[in-house]
């Protein structure tokens, strides 16, 4: 039988209140994140794109909805320009008032 440690071997670790990070904002609506991260190319990978950055799951889809990967491009890392867009300020405005871990479908492409 195998002798039990004085010493606790998780003592090491931060206490549990301590180890959660503080919620990052979404790279699109500013919302802080919750449980789910997608780590998004805002340039996209097949356009030489390499810097990513967090949005929420439905942020993300709406993105992809909305632009092709050379309309991505072109807008770059630049949030302001893909806000100009009449679909993603409706969206955006419209899920500023949802849960961090809000879910919904989202509309096809249209094209």
């Amino acid at each position: 039988m195998a002798r039990r440690s004085k010493r606790d071997p998780y003592d090491h670790l931060p206490p549990e209140d301590e180890a959660a990070p503080a919620p990052v904002p979404c790279w699109l609506c500013g919302r802080p994140t919750g449980t789910s991260i997608v780590w998004h190319h805002p340039v996209p990978k097949s356009r030489g794109g390499r810097d990513v950055v967090p949005m929420h799951p439905i942020c993300q889809q709406t993105l992809v909805a909305n632009f092709t990967n050379s309309e991505l491009q072109r807008h770059g890392m630049e949030v302001a320009g893909l806000l100009d867009h009449p679909a993603i300020r409706k969206f955006v405005d419209w899920v500023a008032k949802k849960d961090p871990d809000f879910t919904a479908t989202i509309t096809k492409k249209q094209r």
